[in-house]
């Protein structure tokens, strides 16, 4: 399956059902991993930016789109792409731009971070430490207060639209999303599987409640309180 093809189904599905305003929490596209480079400076490859434009040339057409990012350049171009490809379609776009708290504001101190990710052997490990208070609050924000406090502000976007139908797209990083899922969705690793390029979570309101939309499984009512 492509890479984003989950996320548009979702999409697709939620319009079809009455949806007339949705946000998506969503994962950049496919990225370089350059050894020895800060890895949020590696950006998009050239097929991740092929990959951004043809998600957004196959959104559906009568949603307008609006898009917001984390400041990693990676990220923003994702933004940039989506918006592009679904404007080169015949959609309506506005405008994107970048977001501090959708990057990874959740570390509090990335050299201790990377060293408690290297002695743990891994993201995956490291993950289940975070989620489980292992991991010092000087390094990394509780993850339970970090997942809230992300989906808050996503959920926010509901209450600025600019017209109906409207998709907002809110770009982040894969461990955003394993945070999300895990502490908000109960979708752990094991039962959901890794997150991959353009992968998302999706929120919307009905009925003046908040649900919160994932692939896999039923939508289902989201307490942020």
């Amino acid at each position: 399956m492509e890479y984003g093809a989950s996320t548009l189904a979702m999409v697709e599905s939620a319009v079809a059902d009455g949806v007339d305003h949705a946000v998506l929490l969503m994962r950049h596209s496919a990225r370089e991993f350059e050894p020895g480079r800060h890895d949020l400076e590696n950006p998009l490859t050239e097929t991740g930016r092929e990959l951004a434009r043809r998600f957004g040339e196959r959104l559906p057409k009568q949603l307008l789109a609006r898009a917001y990012a984390s400041p990693a350049e990676r990220c923003v171009e994702t933004a940039e792409l989506v918006l592009a490809g679904h404007a080169a379609g015949g959609g309506r776009v506005t405008r994107q731009r970048p977001i501090e708290a959708l990057g990874v504001f959740y570390v509090l101190d990335q050299m201790r971070m990377y060293r408690a990710m290297t002695d743990a052997t891994g993201q995956a490990p490291f993950l289940a430490r975070w989620f489980a208070g292992e991991i010092p609050d000087d390094v990394m924000m509780p993850a339970e207060l970090a997942a809230r406090m992300l989906m808050r502000l996503v959920a926010a976007k509901l209450d600025a639209p600019v017209a109906r139908p409207q998709l907002d797209v809110c770009v982040s990083h894969d461990m955003s999303l394993y945070l999300v899922r895990d502490r908000l969705l109960d979708l752990g690793v094991e039962t959901a599987g890794e997150v991959k390029f353009l992968d998302a979570v999706m929120c919307y309101r009905r009925d003046g409640r908040l649900y919160v939309d994932a692939p896999g499984r039923e939508p289902q009512l989201l307490d942020l309180g």
